[in-house]
């Protein structure tokens, strides 16, 4: 089995910044404390105002899909939409 890491790039509209970092700083702790699959789940600030990364790693694809289907990401991290300036990229990488 074979780790699998992710790397979401997040851009926040001006000014939801600290709205964004707020509800994330709950989402975190609930990732950690319901998905067993998960080592890793933390947010970082970038060089550029309002871009964010999340850096994650999971235990496999099942580890993945049971944290975008979970209550907690779905309805905590559903009060980070209205934060957004659009949709968030994310990179998939095979660990090594």
């Amino acid at each position: 089995m074979s780790a699998i890491g992710l790397i979401a790039t997040i851009r926040v509209q001006p000014g939801k910044e600290a709205e964004f970092e707020g509800v994330f700083a709950e989402l975190a702790p609930a990732v950690a404390a319901n998905e067993p699959g998960n080592s890793y789940y933390r947010l970082f600030r970038t060089d550029e105002t309002g871009v964010y990364k999340v850096l994650e790693c999971y235990d496999d694809d099942a580890a993945v899909d049971a944290h975008r289907a979970s209550d907690h990401f779905r309805t905590i991290g559903a009060r980070l939409g209205p934060c957004l300036a659009g949709a968030p990229e994310i990179e998939k990488l095979g660990a090594v």
